[in-house]
């Protein structure tokens, strides 16, 4: 490849990386706009939708062989009913928590997971960490322990979304499954339950979908294409980009969400909301130059 040639890929996954993350910080202005639609059939539209977009992209892509590209062993359908039922109930927190103006708790939830995943780490792939990234989780521990102490109550919407996102990473990590095809198998498992659960809704007079409400319809039909089109960006900016990049910039992503939160939202940010974000923060910067200088340590001493 022409110097050229790797300039050009390199602005490419640059500007797909940060279309991704930008959707996904973004997103909940989507659902404000569904702020009148009940959470649990925005995400029963969600996953039938998803189903529907991803179908047609791995056609696009893959013609006639779609079939075998598709196909995957009983061990890893019955790994991807545990993933799809976890991304679902990730969803369906997120989407709570937006339309009842918790905006700020889906973005320490995201600065959290990261954490989250490194224990996880610790505990099933026993890794190692340099006293450094102990004490950062340590000190994100703190700061989430203080929310609960301030607050009165668990930060659950935080620690769920974190602890969701967290477990259904490692769970993908193990299996030898794409995310397109991944996330096609898992929101195709849980979609019969979507589309009962649908069914219910519109059997008790419940249903908010009305094609004869196009702008709702689009929006709820339009849940499947906010799914889809940001792991697309996603995927493409993975193959150009190095992963140390991908990782700094899934940071963008709370990021959006915090300002949101705060600036666009009006939600209120307290001291101890400072307090708590601080500790995390200090946690994450703590954590990654920890692991720069481990790294710098190893090119210079192989």
């Amino acid at each position: 490849m022409t110097p050229e040639a790797a300039q050009r890929e390199a602005r490419l996954g640059l500007a797909a990386g940060l279309g991704a993350f930008s959707i996904w910080g973004l997103a909940p202005i989507y659902f404000k706009l569904l702020a009148q639609v009940r959470p649990d059939e925005i995400i029963g539209h969600r996953v039938l939708w998803s189903v529907v977009f991803l179908g047609l992209v791995l056609l696009v892509r893959k013609r006639a062989g779609v079939i075998g590209h598709l196909r995957i062993n009983g061990r890893t359908l019955l790994a991807l009913c545990v993933t799809g039922g976890l991304i679902g109930l990730n969803w369906l927190i997120f989407v709570y928590a937006v339309n009842t103006d918790r905006v700020l708790s889906t973005s320490l939830g995201y600065f959290i997971n990261p954490l989250m995943s490194v224990v996880l780490g610790l505990l099933v792939f026993r890794e190692r960490l340099v006293p450094a990234q102990s004490l950062a989780i340590l000190i994100a521990a703190a700061g989430t322990a203080y929310m609960a102490w301030q607050v009165g109550e668990v930060p659950w919407i935080s620690l769920s979304l974190a602890a969701t996102f967290a477990v259904y990473g490692l769970i993908r990590k193990l299996l030898d499954v794409g995310p397109m095809v991944g996330l096609f198998w898992e929101t195709l498992i849980v979609s019969p339950l979507a589309l009962g659960w649908l069914w219910l809704l519109a059997d008790g007079d419940r249903l908010s979908f009305d094609p004869a409400e196009p702008v709702s319809a689009m929006l709820l039909a339009g849940t499947g294409l906010l799914t889809v089109a940001p792991l697309l960006l996603f995927a493409a900016g993975v193959r150009r980009l190095p992963l140390t990049t991908i990782g700094l910039m899934q940071y963008l992503a709370p990021s959006l969400t915090f300002i949101l939160a705060v600036f666009v939202f009006g939600e209120p940010f307290t001291m101890d909301h400072a307090i708590t974000f601080g500790l995390v923060w200090l946690a994450l910067a703590l954590f990654f130059w920890a692991g720069w200088q481990r790294s710098r340590h190893l090119r210079v001493n192989p």
